[in-house]
């Protein structure tokens, strides 16, 4: 459903999508897939990843006409603003891998950043549950999108191709709670350095404005 739904997306907007590296992932292996979080765009981008995904996203999604009715029955809906809610994401997101799915976190929280390409930090939701089930982490650059649907309100597309980078995993198993932190960080560095080389020319101009 993810993949017919975006490909149908795409194909209408004709929107080239080239997605890096797809050869990290390995059939019938679950991962915690964590990527950057700039624009409404960033769903339907992942749902071209030919896997088993299960997204977490914030609750308002649901209401999105036909998308909506696709992501409250597939994928799980989060309330941003409630802690009781982000708690029961994250046991959702732990009940998905443990059956096999791979999760996609936004661990920015939400599109966070007031500077696109930089990031905002990292929750710790995705590491904890990587660190719980010993699943490893995936991390995914969405080049582009911020410049393609950037999330300014006025929903206006900007053609351009889309470029996804899936970067190799990193491997959990033997770690713990108090490889938390580092593991969080190296993921933010990876994330963070690929949408800069990516981005160079817009980030140089931006700093010097």
């Amino acid at each position: 459903m993810n993949r017919i739904w975006s490909k149908v997306f795409f194909g209408m907007l004709f929107f080239k999508v080239r997605i890096e590296n797809l050869h990290h992932f390995k059939a019938n292996t679950p991962y915690v897939i964590v990527a950057n979080h700039f624009s409404y765009l960033d769903i339907p981008v992942l749902g071209l990843i030919p896997f088993d995904l299960v997204f977490i996203g914030k609750s308002s999604l649901a209401k999105v006409p036909l998308f909506g009715y696709m992501f409250k029955n597939l994928h799980i809906a989060v309330d941003r603003n409630s802690l009781k809610s982000r708690g029961v994401s994250v046991q959702k997101a732990k009940e998905a891998l443990a059956q096999g799915s791979s999760v996609v976190f936004f661990p920015e929280g939400g599109i966070s950043s007031e500077r696109p390409p930089d990031m905002a930090r990292f929750k710790d939701g995705a590491f904890k549950a990587a660190l719980d089930k010993q699943i490893p982490i995936i991390p995914v650059t969405l080049s582009y999108n911020h410049l393609i649907l950037p999330d300014d309100g006025r929903f206006l597309l900007r053609y351009r191709p889309v470029k996804v980078v899936v970067h190799p995993p990193l491997a959990v198993e033997g770690l713990g709670a108090a490889d938390l932190g580092p593991l969080k960080e190296k993921c933010h560095r990876i994330i963070q350095e690929q949408l800069w080389k990516d981005n160079a020319p817009v980030t140089s101009k931006m700093h010097r404005t």
